[in-house]
């Protein structure tokens, strides 16, 4: 409830600032595992609840394993097909890595390169746009043909998912930066890389690390989506041979291992760049300063 200052007496006002200071040093020296705690502590007895209610529903209900396993039995198959459900998650992370590694070169040269010309940008731009509508599953069996299967192929459909997010946030950022900086490096005869280089690439660092927000999470299903189509099996085959496989026989706990592993790395590759986006942003951009 809002409080009309001009209302209260001077005194009692004075009071009422004392104790609102005091309530902000108890926020302050909360301390950090303490603030750990508060954040962890909803989303775990979440996730208890959740796991254990599963547990309990799904044996209670005499559901077959091959329908709906319980957790336990996830756990226990992800435990007895812990080397080649490493295997896989191995091959699917370095295939996400490399792909989305070649997403961030050649998303943030390429905004440069637009942005550096605005008929190169207007000109080029929409087909950019085209090529991301088409479904990757209709390109897919082209890139199969011209680099043939395995994993060179994968790594491709993964850049080519993740490539347009850092295209198209890197540009905005580029064309969004502040018109009154322009004209001041213009009025000290700042040359066009200059101006790129110590203007427009550093204010558009909030809008590039969005777009790797998105390309992350989107390398690792272009390289399982990949590995469906262009996977090649045996003992080194992904994430996406492995839940094939699991489907076909029917083992559905481990393939609900399967699916949490590729689960669990794009949260790893999230948090990553989260912890990126911070050490880059939070001493002078307003959408990290106040997550201290």
């Amino acid at each position: 409830m809002a409080v009309d200052k001009t209302e209260l007496p001077a005194l009692a006002y004075g009071k009422l600032e004392a104790k609102e200071r005091e309530k902000g040093k108890r926020v302050t020296r909360q301390r950090p595992a303490a603030r750990w705690f508060n954040k962890l502590l909803p989303p775990l007895v979440a996730f208890v609840v959740f796991i254990g209610g599963w547990e309990l529903m799904a044996g209670l209900a005499g559901i077959p394993h091959y329908l709906l396993p319980q957790p336990s039995d996830i756990v226990r198959a992800a435990v007895e097909n812990a080397r080649n459900l490493g295997v896989s998650v191995f091959t699917t992370l370095s295939e996400a890595i490399i792909g989305f590694l070649f997403s961030i070169v050649f998303g943030v040269l390429g905004a440069v390169l637009l942005a550096s010309n605005k008929l190169v940008e207007k000109a080029v731009f929409p087909y950019a746009i085209i090529l991301q509508t088409i479904p990757i599953v209709a390109v897919a069996p082209i890139i199969v043909i011209w680099f043939g299967a395995g994993a060179n192929a994968i790594i491709i459909i993964s850049f080519l998912i993740g490539f347009f997010p850092m295209l198209s946030n890197t540009l905005i950022g580029l064309n969004s930066t502040d018109a009154n900086l322009k004209n001041l490096f213009f009025l000290y005869n700042a040359s066009p890389f200059q101006m790129m280089w110590k203007l427009r690439l550093p204010a558009a660092l909030p809008y590039i690390v969005a777009g790797l927000k998105i390309s992350c999470t989107l390398a690792v299903i272009g390289a399982i989506v990949g590995e469906y189509i262009a996977g090649i099996g045996g003992g080194k085959g992904g994430l996406g041979y492995a839940i094939t496989v699991a489907a076909t026989r029917l083992q559905t706990p481990y393939l609900f291992a399967c699916g949490l592993s590729a689960s669990l790395m794009g949260i790893g590759f999230y948090l990553l760049v989260n912890a990126f986006s911070k050490a880059m942003l939070s001493s002078w951009h307003e959408s990290e300063m106040g997550n201290k």
